[in-house]
């Protein structure tokens, strides 16, 4: 079955039906890259390291976002 013919299949849908099928559609090509993923959870759990040590420091949300250079 061609893009066309599932494109008119998809198009006899009930609302609702052509909804959950979009959602999945998008949710297939938004696959996570675990390489990336792994990068990220090393970074993370490097950061609560060095907090714990006492090595760095957090700031306030306020003091976060009332920053200027």
């Amino acid at each position: 079955m061609g893009k066309n013919e599932i494109l008119e299949e998809a198009l006899h849908l009930k609302t609702n039906e052509r909804f959950l099928l979009i959602e999945e559609l998008l949710k297939s090509l938004d696959t996570p890259d675990e390489n990336i993923n792994k990068v990220w959870e090393d970074e993370a759990n490097k950061r609560v390291s060095e907090y714990k040590k006492g090595n760095i420091k957090t700031v306030s949300e306020k003091d976060f976002f009332d920053y200027e250079d």
